[in-house]
């Protein structure tokens, strides 16, 4: 029998084994070369190093079946880490290599199915929750002082696959959401003023330093309260009066006058007072007072001043409340669109108006008919038609459809087939993404039109123009670079006095300044590791050593000397990248490793020997008992990269303060990285990071697009990265643009659709027919 085969099999066969044939030619000629003499002499089946044997990457079939190490040895010819010293290295040659594999990668690619993987229903996670609540209510609830800590999952806590609901939290929503409904509604009495005192007297208040106290106040009840403050003490009788700010949970409130001179009374007792009338949110709160730049503290050096008569410091907080608030609660008027008393028609309105914003999407009649049950379950039990919308609210509240961002298959599918998502999903997406809340009334507005996708890159910007943007500085860059952390570290009293709450304040603010300028000033991305210019006070400035800086404002710095320059230089990035006691170059070169040049390194060998820190900066350098470590060949393979990295950084210490001495040291700063380039000072160090400046682009694009999809990635999405990465490169890496990038990439605008076995379709047609 004759089989006939069309021209265009025929055709199609012969290209293919023609591609197949260039593809050998070209590995033959390109790679083959500098395998057998640079890297087979050392990664072979009798001797290979570091646990590698070349022997299955010396065919052309390699570059598909050995895909994920050919990456590796990319990854690291590209950084300079092999070949090591000593091997004979040709960078015409080694380049080939890798533009030669890089381009068999990209030709597989190209013959696969764009894959823009699928990301699980998604919890809203402690930040999230929050901000929603915000701004679907204008309640002020802090979710991180209630519910337990959330998960995280390739450095951010907003992955889908890791936010679960355990029964601890299920309890904490049902609590909260009955007492985030009743503040929302104020449909409750008043209970009675009380008053609570935070005193030395009362062993209930924490001193910070000379000027600031602390001390933790749960209020339970909005409202207005009176807070007194209370001023032992006096000072010299031309003393100026000093500004004292008030703080909940590190934000300033409010920032009053204090007198500190003698009134000039024969019988005049020292202790003076002050108070506010301010309106405070329920909930736990670490509230604090402080004198901010206050001339006469700065002078001081004795370290009992505190005790002095001729000194004036601050020794009390009380709190009395709650009292009515002056005005319209903000909730209420955003609620409550009509007059409830009007009858049932107006509580369907403020019930269906607040379930749209609150799932995030239209609603139905199936959607409102189970909270009108509440509703009228108020009503029948005779309370109030304010308090059966406030039941209506708390029943919202626990709804999988507010606690979840859920995405919707179009129809049953299969795993392979690819779809964009709606454009209401693309909204909940753009804004938990930004703003890590809930879409605006134009978002939704535009998405429920049809209209969004086409005008993304106008919301875009006007989002990012908007305050909630904040959001990104804070849970992004917060944890990206790692300044989340500054809350909780401790650094010893007694080798860095000069550490304060003020000081931990004023390092965030100046790395969230400087990240919200680079956004919103579109500035090439470059800038995050060299820039030439900060945002400082007063009280940084000095902390820095740069003159010229008055007042407690925060405002653009030039930076005139090499000492600072880009965020590793910044005190929150050295602060948190260090030991209570001293510098950690090993944790600093992990965290330029990890957070910078997106190479982290692997976890420890265990049982790795501790330093002995009494000696550290006495007996012998810092840099002299690391190199301990280096010893080790196992240590050294990852300590060579990271050491030289850290020991860059050692000129600040370890809240971020300039030095030249490691005790009685001269510091050593030096290092040569694994391709061979040589720097003698911290300034040097950033202008050969500088130049990897596309390997810091793909890393920033790596984390931010794990940010923005709640996932974490995958093969298949090196293509995006690619992609971003290439365009951005064509002017200069401009930050903004990466933002509008990501949200036009396939991983953002789709997602891939879910098997459905045949006996799931069954149950869902079982369930439809019901």
């Amino acid at each position: 029998m004759r089989i006939r085969l069309s021209v265009a099999f025929v055709g199609s066969t012969l290209i293919s084994y023609s591609v197949q044939a260039q593809s050998a030619t070209g590995f033959n000629q390109t790679v083959t070369p500098v395998l057998n003499k640079t890297c087979t002499p050392c990664h072979n089946d009798r001797s290979a190093a570091g646990g590698l044997n070349l022997g299955l990457f010396t065919v052309p079939t390699s570059t598909t079946d050995q895909r994920d190490g050919w990456e590796r040895i990319i990854q690291k010819v590209r950084n300079g880490e092999m070949p090591p010293k000593g091997v004979p290295r040709s960078a015409p040659e080694l380049d080939g290599m890798m533009k030669f594999i890089e381009g068999e990668f990209a030709r597989a690619d190209k013959n696969v199915k764009p894959d823009p993987g699928r990301v699980t229903a998604k919890r809203l996670n402690r930040n999230e929750y929050s901000n929603t609540i915000r701004d679907l209510l204008a309640i002020d609830f802090r979710a991180e002082k209630d519910f337990p800590t959330d998960d995280s999952g390739y450095g951010f806590d907003n992955i889908g696959d890791v936010l679960t609901i355990s029964p601890i939290l299920m309890e904490k929503y049902l609590t909260a959401a009955e007492r985030i409904a009743a503040r929302a509604i104020g449909a409750d009495p008043m209970p009675k003023p009380l008053e609570a005192e935070y005193s030395k007297k009362n062993s209930n208040i924490r001193r910070l330093d000379r000027s600031n106290v602390e001390a933790s106040h749960r209020i339970d009840f909005d409202g207005e309260y009176v807070v007194r403050f209370g001023f032992p003490g006096e000072r010299a009788s031309d003393a100026k009066p000093v500004d004292m700010g008030f703080w909940m949970d590190g934000k300033l409130l409010r920032t009053i006058k204090v007198e500190t001179r003698p009134s000039g009374l024969v019988y005049f007792n020292p202790y003076s007072e002050e108070e506010i009338r301010i309106d405070l949110p329920e909930g736990d709160h670490v509230f604090r007072a402080g004198f901010i730049n206050d001339e006469f503290v700065k002078k001081l050096e004795d370290k009992e001043a505190f005790s002095d008569k001729k000194n004036k410091f601050i020794g009390m907080i009380s709190f009395l409340g709650p009292h009515a608030s002056k005005g319209e609660k903000p909730s209420r008027k955003k609620i409550l669109i009509c007059d409830p008393k009007t009858g049932d028609v107006c509580a369907e309105k403020i019930i269906a108006e607040l379930a749209h914003k609150a799932y995030r999407r239209p609603v139905t009649k199936a959607d409102t008919a189970p909270l009108m049950k509440f509703y009228r379950m108020a009503k029948t039990e005779g309370q109030t038609a304010e308090q059966g919308i406030q039941l209506a609210i708390q029943a919202m509240l626990v709804s999988p459809h507010f606690l979840f961002r859920i995405e919707h298959d179009a129809k049953p599918t299969d795993a392979t087939a690819v779809h964009k998502i709606t454009d209401v999903e693309l909204a909940t997406r753009l804004s938990y993404f930004l703003w890590s809340s809930t879409p605006d009334d134009e978002l939704l507005r535009l998405a429920e039109a049809g209209k969004l996708r086409a005008a993304v890159p106008v919301q875009v910007k006007r989002m990012m123009a908007d305050e909630r943007a904040s959001a990104l500085a804070s849970n992004f860059a917060g944890q990206w670079l790692e300044i989340r952390n500054l809350d909780s570290i401790k650094p010893d009293p007694q080798k860095f006095p000069t550490w304060s709450p003020e000081l931990r304040d004023a390092m965030k603010t100046e790395t969230r300044m400087f990240f919200e300028y680079m956004l919103r000033e579109n500035r090439p991305m470059g800038e995050f590791i060299d820039a030439k210019f900060t945002f400082l006070n007063e009280r940084l400035a000095k902390h820095y050593g740069i003159n010229g800086v008055e007042g407690p404002e925060f405002r653009r710095v030039e930076l005139t000397d090499d000492q600072r320059g880009g965020i590793l230089s910044h005190g929150s990035v050295l602060a948190v990248s260090s030991y209570p006691t001293r510098t950690s170059p090993v944790i600093r070169g992990k965290y330029i490793l990890q957070n910078i040049l997106g190479t982290p390194p692997p976890p420890p060998p265990p049982d790795v020997p501790l330093l002995n820190e009494e000696e550290v900066g006495t007996a012998a350098s810092l840099r002299k008992q690391m190199e301990k470590h280096r010893t080790n060949a196992v240590c050294a393979s990852c300590h060579d990269k990271m050491d030289v990295l850290g020991f860059g950084l050692e000129n600040y210490d370890a809240i971020g303060k300039w030095r030249a001495k490691d005790g009685k040291f001269d510091l050593d700063v030096s290092g040569t990285f694994p391709n061979g380039k040589s720097f003698a000072t911290p300034a040097e160090m950033r202008t050969l990071l500088k130049e990897d400046t596309p390997m810091f682009v793909r890393c920033i694009t790596e984390k931010m697009l794990t940010y923005s999809l709640g996932r974490g990635l995958e093969r298949y999405d090196k293509r995006t990265i690619d992609e971003i990465v290439a365009k951005l490169s064509k002017s200069n890496y401009p930050f903004q643009s990466l933002i509008l990038e990501i949200v036009d990439s396939l991983p953002f605008q789709m997602r891939r659709g879910e098997l459905i076995t045949s006996e799931q379709k069954v149950r869902a047609k079982e369930i439809a027919q019901r």
